[in-house]
């Protein structure tokens, strides 16, 4: 059975419930932990529409990004959508190279994603990709890269039912603290 989720643009009215979510302990990036939930609650409270306005930028038109080890770096094309299923489930990101399927160094993947603990195990994850899979095409990509960490075996499973191909294993760069990594390929059918 189909789960019934959506992925939306990320607005004022739905960001409450975001921000409970990172008050509950939740993050959006592993890599972030409760630095980057603790961050993303103090931007919320100082501009609230500037955030929701920062997580879709097809024209990299925002700052900085900034990295785990805080390094500033462009940011590329690409935008943050919200899973949904009634209520904020998590997230979901896509990120590219205009005229091209590579990604600079410091840019670990095309796509990345994190569901709410409460939410998890419901195929959540495996059907936002799914979705975000169409987007990348509709986008002009012919393939997207995908990480994930040796042991978060649920993230494996997850970009392997849609079609990742494991191509490499690799030692992240030290931007990310030099941890090992796996990384995925997704062909995309034009």
């Amino acid at each position: 059975m189909e789960i019934a989720i959506t992925l939306e643009a990320p607005s004022l009215e739905a960001l409450p419930q975001y921000a409970e979510a990172l008050r509950r302990g939740w993050s959006p990036n592993r890599a972030g932990g409760d630095d980057m939930a603790r961050e993303q609650l103090e931007a919320i409270e100082k501009d609230p529409a500037a955030f929701v306005a920062r997580q879709v930028d097809p024209d990299a038109k925002g700052p900085p990004v900034k990295l785990p080890d805080g390094t500033l770096v462009p940011r590329l094309p690409g935008y943050v959508l919200w899973i949904w299923d009634g209520a904020f489930s998590g997230i979901i990101g896509l990120r590219w190279q205009r005229g091209s399927d590579e990604l600079p160094a410091h840019v670990l993947g095309h796509i990345g994603y994190s569901v709410v603990p409460w939410k998890r195990d419901r195929g959540y994850a495996r059907r936002a990709l799914a979705l975000m899979l169409e987007r990348a095409r509709g986008e002009g990509l012919g393939s997207v890269q995908l990480t994930t960490d040796p042991d978060n075996v649920a993230s494996q499973r997850v970009i392997e039912a849609n079609g990742g191909v494991l191509v490499e294993r690799f030692t992240k760069t030290a931007h990310y603290g030099g941890t090992p990594g796996l990384r995925y390929r997704i062909a995309l059918a034009r």
